[in-house]
């Protein structure tokens, strides 16, 4: 079980960030990492590219809702990527469509941004 992260600057004030792979217990703390380094730096407006992870457990959606709560504070946005209807319905599940944009194209989530 691995995640892999990579983040990609836009020529706007929003950062993309492209998961891979499981985001659990074991490699929350990556993703937390690579967040707060993005948000202490001053990015404050976010696209999260989930279109490649396998799983998410509640200990991953908390570290997307900390990078969330962080970002708010400084007027930003956390907008995700996702077309996997599993890791979807974790998200109507738990009613954090509510509160995160789930788009099913970086464009789109990009355009919401804005």
């Amino acid at each position: 079980m691995d995640i892999k992260v990579n983040v990609r600057e836009t020529d706007g004030e929003t950062n993309i960030v492209e998961l891979a792979g499981e985001i659990d217990v074991y490699t929350s703390p990556k993703v937390k990492d690579a967040l707060g380094e993005l948000i202490d730096r001053g990015v404050y407006n976010l696209v999260i590219d989930l279109e490649k992870v396998r799983y998410i457990d509640s200990t991953g959606l908390g570290v997307l809702i900390g990078g969330l709560k962080r970002v708010r504070e400084h007027g930003g946005t956390v907008n995700l990527v996702c077309t996997n209807p599993q890791i979807k319905k974790i998200f109507d599940i738990t009613g954090l469509v509510k509160i995160f944009g789930i788009y099913d194209s970086e464009d789109a989530a990009m355009k919401a941004s804005v």
